[in-house]
């Protein structure tokens, strides 16, 4: 009986309200649960260490600096287009951090499409907002959400960081 309940648990679990809905372990293994940033905008990113949009880390970590009081940044490593990512979160660490002096959220590497997407991205890329939904194109997309923890806005990867399509939205 225990073991139909727990079937029926999986199948019937109601589907995500917010982002709050959601945790992530860093690139350290540390849980966090996103509801620990409510009051807060966030902008989610998918990130890889040798795509040709990589030079973004440099502008993500500007806009760290210049909105971090209202805004949380995280980085989500992904290898999801044409493997462009690091083997490890060790790798992936040492280069963001030694590279482009990252001090915003680095996620643990993720999958961000396809069979193995996470549930935050497939949340996030099926989430009702003004722009797009459907997945994700390439490597640095990025998620906006809002205070209670709604995506309202969505940007391709060609819209830079510093960009005032985001940073009039922050």
């Amino acid at each position: 009986m225990n073991t139909l309940l727990i079937l029926l648990s999986l199948f019937f679990t109601p589907p995500a309200q917010s982002i709050y809905d959601f945790s992530f372990k860093t690139i350290d293994g540390k849980e966090i649960k996103l509801s620990k940033f409510k009051g807060k905008k966030i902008l989610i990113v998918n990130t890889a260490s040798k795509c040709g949009y990589t030079p973004q880390y440099e502008d993500l970590e500007k806009l760290q600096k210049q909105y971090g009081k209202n805004v949380v940044l995280i980085g989500f490593p992904a290898g999801n287009f044409g493997g462009q990512e690091l083997a490890t979160n060790s790798e992936i660490k040492e280069f963001c951090t030694g590279k482009f002096n990252v001090t915003f959220l680095l996620a643990e590497k993720s999958s961000v499409k396809g069979n193995d997407i996470t549930p935050l991205f497939k949340y996030l890329t099926t989430a009702e907002n003004p722009d797009f939904t459907g997945d994700i194109n390439w490597n640095f997309e990025k998620f906006l959400i809002n205070e209670k923890g709604q995506l309202v806005h969505r940007f391709r990867s060609k819209v830079k960081p510093l960009d005032e399509a985001i940073t009039k939205k922050l």
